[in-house]
C-alpha cells in the first residue's frame, strides 16, 4: 500500500505513477493548502464540472472541489497517459464513478471520499476499491448514531470501551463501514446491520458478513492514518 500527502498547488504528475498489480495507491490531498490555485485547476475540469464548481455558495467549497476533482484527473491522467481533460467518467446506478468504456482496458478503479480540509483518494488495478475520510466532529450524539446505523456487534464493542475513547471509536467503525459499502457499489442502499467491522485501533481490521461468512474472505479493510482530528479508511476487493 502506498499513501501519499499532497498539500502544493502546483501539484503535477511526471511519468507514470506506481501502481502495481494487486497493489493499493492512496493519496491524502490538503485542500486548505491546494486550494489557491483554484484558476488552475478550473483549466483542468470538463464542462459540467466547471459549470458544478459554479454553482457553490461558498468559495472554499468550490475552491476545495475544483482542487479535489482535478487532483483526480491528474492522477487518472498519469495512470491512463492521457491529459486530465481527456479522462472522462461515467457512473452506476447507484452513483459510484468509474471511467468510461473504452478506458476499462486499463482495469483502473479508484474511489473518492472528502471531509473538512482533507480528501482521501484510492486506486487501484483490476479490483473494487472503497474510501472513506471524516472530520471527527463532537456537535452530534454519536452514539444515537451507533443505535441506529451500527450492527449489534459494533454497538457491543463500543459500549466495552470508556466513555472518553467511544466517540473516537465511532468514527473508525463509521469509515470502516462506509469505505467497506463503496467497494461494493451499494452505498447506503447496503444493510449496515448485515456486516460487522472491528474497532480496535490497532492491527488488521476484521469483517465479517451476513448471510454469506465466505464474502468476508474477499476483502482487505484498513484504517489510513489521516492526521488529528480525522479518521479514514479503506476497502479493496481480493483478487
Amino acid at each position: 500500500m502506498i499513501v501519499e500527502r499532497i498539500s502544493n498547488p502546483d501539484f503535477r504528475i511526471d511519468g507514470t505513477p506506481s501502481l502495481p498489480e494487486g497493489g493499493v495507491a492512496l493519496f491524502l490531498l490538503d485542500l486548505s493548502l491546494m486550494a489557491s490555485a483554484e484558476s488552475t485547476w478550473r483549466e483542468l475540469l470538463s464542462s459540467d464540472e466547471q459549470e458544478r464548481a459554479a454553482r457553490f455558495h461558498f468559495a472554499r467549497d468550490r475552491q476545495y472541489f475544483c482542487a479535489a476533482r482535478a487532483s483526480l484527473r491528474t492522477l487518472l491522467g498519469g495512470y491512463l497517459k492521457a491529459t486530465p481533460r481527456e479522462v472522462a467518467f461515467q457512473y452506476s446506478d447507484k452513483g459510484k464513478p468509474g471511467l468510461t468504456s473504452h478506458r476499462r482496458s486499463h482495469a483502473i478503479a479508484f474511489n473518492v471520499s472528502h471531509s473538512g480540509d482533507f480528501a482521501l483518494l484510492g486506486f487501484t488495478r483490476s479490483c473494487e476499491i472503497g474510501v472513506d475520510i471524516e472530520k471527527i466532529r463532537d456537535d452530534f450524539d454519536s452514539a444515537a448514531i451507533a443505535r441506529r446505523f451500527f450492527s449489534a456487534h459494533e454497538q457491543e464493542q463500543l459500549s466495552r470501551l470508556r466513555a472518553d475513547q467511544q466517540h473516537h471509536a465511532f468514527f473508525r467503525c463509521w469509515t470502516r463501514k462506509e469505505a467497506f459499502i463503496k467497494a461494493l457499489g451499494e452505498g447506503l442502499s447496503h444493510p449496515l446491520d448485515q456486516f460487522d467491522v472491528s474497532l480496535e485501533t490497532a492491527g488488521p481490521v476484521s469483517l465479517t458478513t451476513r448471510p454469506d461468512a465466505g464474502e468476508a474472505e474477499r476483502w482487505w479493510l484498513q484504517s489510513v492514518d489521516a492526521g488529528p482530528g480525522y479518521a479514514a479508511a479503506f476497502a479493496v476487493a481480493a483478487r
